[in-house]
């Protein structure tokens, strides 16, 4: 009897009449836990196949948030492979355990399943042909992005001594550690441990790294931010010991949890929880999908909120001190090719909680996910379809019969901003902390070494950003200036040293590690920005004017491309889908603009739309909100009947050159450059008039 099945046979004994009327939401309903005096009068309908009980209130509350179906029949919930491979697995123990000790270099099905609740996945080089070689991404837990300098130098030494010799900084403030083989699996689990680090629930169908603002601001309202990013990551992880059961023998790394998480997870007075359970909010099956949270203040959407399960944000009085937090529901980024039943969504508001309710709050939003998301069909678990399915009216109302309260109205914001915190910034305690941009998040060659050489001599720790950076923290003013001349040459620029399109530019990895990659992204990214930078040059854009850029592999949406201004999304071999729209601040979806746009034809779609953006934009509109005011129709138009840059008529050049000898020799120079004379010389001009101000200068 597994204690899922436990947990409801108590409940029957305490529940009502299976007489009574029955009635369910059109899906998956989970593991229902203990009656309530807010679900009471529960029936109980046995699934004999799997020993599933689902639970189904009569209570009046419920119904009016419920749809009323016919009478129950012997027809058997369906559910995804998955839910099985978890319900059989003694909570993500078995078969992991088993296939860890075998000689192959590969696990099977149902563990490489299992081995995501452990923070990490299997995967292949996909460059080689013929025999696959296998080895396992691990993925760290740092709530809001915090590295001690303990667990940074472990990370960089486990880098070089078991994986590929680089480091990949996450756009969820987490390592990524590629190509650690299985047999050295439980050596590199272990030493993350024993070093204040975790991989647990970083990957798997629980709630993952918990976002915060990685600025080390001492300030009431960021610290505070942080605290409740940390509390909500212990909140909600997973209790029944699985994870040191497996990599250092049960030898739990103990560290004191604050009074309040203890209490909200064991608070059981709305019926949230699963009683005598190892797994009190999680149960036998965990959630039907993986589960994001992010924290932030007011105007700081450096951890891109709405792309979230839930964002929560801290609300102060006029005196900076917190109140309570607004909180936004429904966010996701995932999505499938030619299905259009599948699709990312912004987040929105579900209401405002005082500063004491939130972690229950949470949790509440959390369980109804859990009962009500589905677990027949894993493309459509997210949360965001339970909240497009539903509505937020009546995902509100199911929340708060588990929450105990009334939602009170969301407090008004001023209007966000995409915050970076790249280059130098006071802390407010006297300390510096300076971020660093680091392109795709790929911490490799000397860049890996001089910020190993930092951090260690200096004893300093590091937060890991939304953006793929990384900042160094803590840092005394006497520090600065060897800091900066070392990380200059360890190629560790300060930002008005990096191209702007850069500066926002995200990728996933893709290949040739992702098993879900189709194309290219994180390899493919730095020739596409060199080739855009090219297009703005060509049709006169400044050098410091930028646009955001994200590129996936695949449709899943790892780097947000959802939310970018100009988002590539792999859709075949060398090929994109183009996504419109989004903005600097992150604040709006994009839209797909067009599909199956191969590597090589960039220019042909990227140049008649910039172009028309430098000529016909409003004062200082942003190239997403551009293309939303053009509309799409207007900008395809524009992309067919694109014959390039129009020629100035030969008068106009004439007046440029002193005769049309010299205008005729540039312009058979410009043509070899696919430049018009005038380009080509007004570039030779702008070159010469430069170095002129260097020389100046110097």
């Amino acid at each position: 009897m597994t204690t899922s099945f436990a947990a409801a046979k108590a409940a029957a004994a305490i529940g009502g009449s299976n007489d009574a009327a029955k009635l369910q939401i059109h899906s998956f309903n989970g593991l229902k836990n203990t009656s309530t005096p807010a679900f009471s009068a529960n029936s109980l309908l046995l699934s004999k196949k799997f020993n599933v009980f689902h639970s189904v209130s009569t209570s009046p509350i419920i119904r009016a948030v419920s749809t009323p179906v016919k009478q129950e029949t012997t027809k058997e919930t369906k559910r995804s492979k998955v839910e099985i491979i978890k319900e059989h697995s003694n909570y993500i123990r078995y078969p992991l355990n088993e296939e860890l000790e075998t000689d192959a270099p590969n696990i099977n099905e149902s563990a490489t399943q299992l081995i995501k609740f452990h923070g990490s996945y299997q995967q292949y080089n996909r460059d080689e042909r013929g025999t696959r070689s296998y080895s396992f991404m691990l993925r760290t837990k740092n709530p809001c992005g915090k590295v001690s300098n303990r667990l940074y130098l472990v990370m960089d030494d486990l880098a070089d001594q078991f994986g590929i010799g680089t480091l990949r900084l996450t756009t969820r403030q987490t390592f990524q550690l590629h190509g650690v083989l299985k047999k050295d699996l439980k050596t590199v689990m272990s030493t993350i441990i024993n070093n204040m680090g975790s991989t647990l629930g970083a990957c798997g169908d629980l709630n993952r790294n918990v976002l915060a603002p990685a600025a080390p601001f001492v300030r009431k309202d960021y610290l505070f931010a942080q605290e409740t990013a940390e509390n909500i990551a212990a909140l909600l992880t997973p209790q029944s010991g699985f994870y040191y059961d497996m990599w250092v023998d049960g030898e739990r790394v103990l560290s004191a949890e604050p009074p309040e998480v203890v209490k909200a997870r064991n608070d059981n007075s709305h019926g949230t929880n699963f009683p005598d359970s190892p797994e009190p909010i999680y149960g036998t099956q965990f959630l039907p999908r993986k589960f994001k949270i992010a924290v932030t203040v007011p105007t700081d959407n450096s951890v891109d909120l709405f792309t979230n399960d839930i964002g929560v944000v801290v609300v102060t009085d006029d005196d900076g001190e917190p109140k309570g937090f607004n909180i936004h529901v429904g966010g996701g980024m995932g999505r499938t090719h030619r299905l259009e039943t599948t699709f990312p969504r912004l987040a929105e508001p579900l209401g405002y909680v005082p500063k004491e309710n939130i972690l229950y709050a949470v949790k509440a939003i959390v369980v109804t996910q859990r009962e009500h998301g589905r677990r027949d069909d894993r493309k459509y678990s997210r949360m965001k379809y339970l909240l497009s399915s539903w509505g937020i009216e009546k995902f509100r109302a199911v929340v708060e019969q588990y929450y105990g309260k009334k939602f009170e109205a969301t407090r008004e914001l001023p209007e966000w901003e995409f915050k970076s915190y790249l280059g130098w910034h006071e802390q407010g305690d006297g300390a510096l902390f300076c971020g660093l941009h680091v392109d795709s998040g790929r911490v490799k060659g000397i860049a890996k070494t001089t910020l190993r050489e930092i951090v260690e001599k200096y004893n300093l720790n590091v937060r890991i950003t939304p953006n793929q950076n990384i900042i160094l923290c803590d840092i005394r003013r006497a520090w600065k200036r060897p800091i900066t001349t070392a990380l200059a040459q360890g190629g560790l620029l300060q930002p008005r040293y990096v191209d702007p399109l850069n500066l926002t530019a995200m990728a996933c990895p893709a290949f040739p590690l992702c098993p879900l990659a189709i194309t290219e992204a994180e390899r493919g990214i730095p020739d596409v920005l060199k080739r855009v930078r090219a297009v703005f040059d060509k049709v006169g854009l400044k050098y410091t004017e930028s646009v955001v850029i994200r590129i996936t592999g695949c449709p899943n949406g790892c780097a947000r491309p959802y939310m970018a201004e100009l988002g590539f999304v792999g859709d075949g071999a060398n090929s994109y889908q183009i996504w419109l729209g989004g903005n600097s601040n992150q604040t709006s979806l994009a839209k797909v603009f067009l599909d199956k746009v191969k590597l090589h034809d960039l220019e042909k779609v990227l140049e008649p739309l910039f172009y028309h953006w430098k000529r016909k934009r409003q004062s200082n509109e942003s190239f997403g909100d551009f293309t939303i005011r053009m509309g799409f129709e207007k900008l395809k138009e524009l992309v067919d009947k694109w014959e390039g840059i129009p020629v100035s008529s030969a008068r106009y050049n004439l007046k440029l050159f002193s005769d049309r000898e010299t205008y005729e020799a540039m312009d058979e120079l410009a043509r070899i450059q696919d430049k018009t004379a005038h380009q080509l010389a007004m570039e030779v001009i702008r070159n010469f008039v430069a170095s002129q101000q260097n020389g100046k200068s110097e």
